[in-house]
């Protein structure tokens, strides 16, 4: 019985699209887990955080400078502080600052997205004058000026970071506002008389908010980061505020006698929760751009 080549192709073919179809399925089912695993972490860590008292994080010098145990996983600070409900607390401090930080910046981006949109090419050329400006002042030593110019404080590092932070995402969208700008339906939509502000909202906002959303994700362990370096420093939230840079510059004292883990388990926990935050960024990323899936 003689068999035909194309009927054997497109067996093959079929075999290798069934294949393929099963492999996106598995990847996007292990990224629904692991997006569910970090967002369920960051919520534990911030509500955790939020729940702990002033009682809990009270002085206790008899249990002072304990080594990590079943009673005190990350063993005792100098004063006999759980250092384990510090971390905890002390990162709640750092979502909370960087989300509001954020969003700050957010708002920022989206004002000048606006602006993008009513003033055209005059307005393209002054936000791409401040996009390049900020840009060209080193990024930490930027968020220090502005901290302490306004009193440093969560005020003056949630002021610092909304105004060190919206260049990276103001940059995207502006590309992206560029494109869509040139597109037929937008000049359609201009000779039907629609204003500036209909054209954003109907036409260029949509194609944005998956950018949005991943910029804002993406941009969120940048401001932890931030706001635990500049606290470290010491230029950032006082040291009466449970913060985790404040922790690490405490614990720094201590290293040298042996107490490695007062540094040690607060750094891990901080460096973990970033990785959380930025891996979640990553898979909705990829489930808004079908695109990256297939990367």
């Amino acid at each position: 019985m003689k068999i035909d080549s194309s009927t054997i192709r497109e067996s093959l073919l079929k075999e290798r699209q069934v294949e393929y179809k099963d492999e996106l399925s598995r990847k996007r089912i292990w990224m629904m887990i692991i997006m569910i695993l970090t967002a369920s972490f960051i919520l534990y860590v911030y509500i955790h955080g939020s729940l702990i008292n002033e009682e809990a994080l009270s002085s206790n010098f008899r249990e002072k400078l304990m080594a990590p145990s079943k009673s005190h996983i990350f063993g005792t600070d100098h004063a006999g502080r759980d250092m384990y409900l510090r971390t905890i607390k002390g990162l709640a401090t750092s979502i909370k600052v960087g989300f509001i930080g954020t969003i700050a910046s957010f708002l920022i981006s989206i004002i000048f997205c606006i602006l993008l949109v009513i003033g055209k090419e005059k307005t393209d050329t002054i936000v791409n004058f401040l996009i390049d400006g900020f840009l060209s002042i080193p990024h930490m030593m930027f968020l220090i000026l502005i901290s302490v110019a306004v009193g440093r404080g969560i005020r003056g590092v949630i002021i610092g970071l909304a105004l060190t932070h919206w260049t990276g995402l103001t940059r995207i969208l502006r590309s992206e506002i560029l494109e869509l700008l040139d597109e037929n339906y937008i000049n359609i939509s201009k000779a039907m008389g629609k204003s500036n502000f209909y054209i954003f909202k109907n036409h260029i906002l949509p194609h944005l908010l998956p950018q949005i959303v991943v910029g804002l994700v993406l941009l969120f362990p940048h401001a932890i980061l931030h706001e635990a370096g500049i606290t470290f420093l010491g230029f950032g939230l006082s040291l009466s505020t449970p913060a985790i840079g404040i922790i690490l510059q405490e614990s720094m004292k201590y290293i040298t006698t042996g107490h490695i883990y007062l540094a040690l388990f607060p750094g891990l926990m901080l460096v973990f929760l970033v990785l959380c935050v930025n891996r979640l960024g990553e898979n909705l990323k990829s489930f808004l751009d079908p695109n990256e899936i297939h990367r």
